[in-house]
């Protein structure tokens, strides 16, 4: 059947996570000021006034909201379900997400080291894997054919999206909006591709995350009245990394629009294990950090992401071919290393 014959239900999954994000926003600053869960400027943190941390209940609370209706909803205004595996995967994925939500409130709380937030992120990877969100194959970029991976590189490669994603989602809030947003521009191409391929049922999911995360953005945006924190942040990995997978593995689409927060991270480890030994080491190395420190606005550093990921989510959809896309990538890479290199030649940032 043709989208346009669902589009009531999408617009109700859209609005209703939307909605309810914004209703629990102002709650979450609330709660973040009543049990002290919040951020104070100093150090990296560059902000003014005290600002709750629990932000990530409202993208929670909004996307399982969704989530849950499009469970409850009568099945003659739903898409059907072409894969008889995917209340499965749903279940997962609502396991997921809680999970994920939930060991990031408990590191806004306790502000855990590295060790146990890695060894928590391998966790999450392996209940995708139980519920069978994993990368089994991709498309060969130089053939027609798909590659079919053993099931230990399967395992492996599938933890390693996981633990990837959280991570750059994690590291690439720290700017006002900057997370939440190109968390919203991901799950709208995603939304686009699903659907350009016929994947009614599951493009109901990204909506929803489209829906909560931007409910969420006008509170976080610059300057924020409340920030996302860990609970945000591990929740919109582990999701977005969980749908490209049950999207039918756009692996390819995802890499595009996040080539730039990605390079940052791997550049990131890359650097500090050079100069320090110690990748997970915090400080004010990232890109946007250098941005902010060479003279630009959080606003113009925080849009001139938003663009370039929503460019390459348009290159995304426009190439068809496999291996223009594979070209396009390297070509990205070698533009974002380029700017990585620059940017981290430039004096050091202060963190008094």
């Amino acid at each position: 059947m043709s989208p346009s014959a669902f589009l009531p239900v999408f617009l109700l999954i859209f609005l209703l996570a939307a909605v309810i994000s914004i209703t629990m926003a102002p709650a979450a600053h609330r709660l973040g000021q009543r049990f002290g869960l919040v951020d104070r400027p100093g150090g990296r943190r560059r902000h003014h006034g005290v600002i709750s941390r629990l932000g990530g209940i409202a993208l929670y609370v909004g996307f399982m909201a969704a989530l849950l209706a499009t469970v409850l909803l009568p099945a003659e205004v739903l898409p059907p379900r072409l894969d008889p595996k995917e209340g499965y995967r749903l279940l997962g994925l609502a396991l997921g997400a809680t999970t994920a939500f939930g060991f990031g409130l408990l590191d806004d709380r306790f502000q855990f080291s590295s060790r146990p937030q890695y060894i928590a992120q391998f966790l999450l990877a392996l209940i995708a894997i139980a519920f069978i969100i994993f990368i089994e194959r991709i498309n060969n970029p130089f053939g027609t054919e798909q590659i079919v991976f053993p099931w230990p590189v399967v395992g492996g490669l599938t933890i390693f999206w996981f633990m990837g994603m959280i991570n750059t989602v994690n590291w690439l809030d720290g700017l006002d909006g900057l997370a939440a947003g190109i968390s919203a521009i991901l799950a709208a191409f995603l939304v686009i591709h699903m659907l350009r391929e016929g994947q009614l049922s599951v493009a109901l999911l990204p909506a929803a995350l489209l829906g909560a995360t931007l409910g969420f953005l006008p509170f976080n945006f610059n300057p924020a009245r409340v920030f996302m924190g860990s609970s945000g942040s591990y929740f919109l990995g582990w999701t977005l990394a969980a749908l490209a997978i049950m999207g039918g593995a756009k692996v390819a689409t995802v890499l595009l629009v996040m080539s730039l927060p990605i390079l940052d991270v791997a550049w990131l480890i890359y650097n500090r294990w050079r100069t320090a030994g110690k990748p997970s080491a915090a400080g004010r190395d990232h890109l946007h950090y250098r941005l902010l420190d060479l003279g630009f606005t959080q606003r113009q550093i925080v849009l001139g992401y938003y663009g370039f990921c929503a460019a390459c989510g348009v290159l995304a959809l426009s190439l068809g071919a496999r291996i223009f896309k594979l070209l396009a990538l390297i070509g990205l890479a070698v533009a974002v290393l380029a700017v990585l290199v620059w940017a981290s030649r430039q004096p050091p940032a202060r963190t008094d």
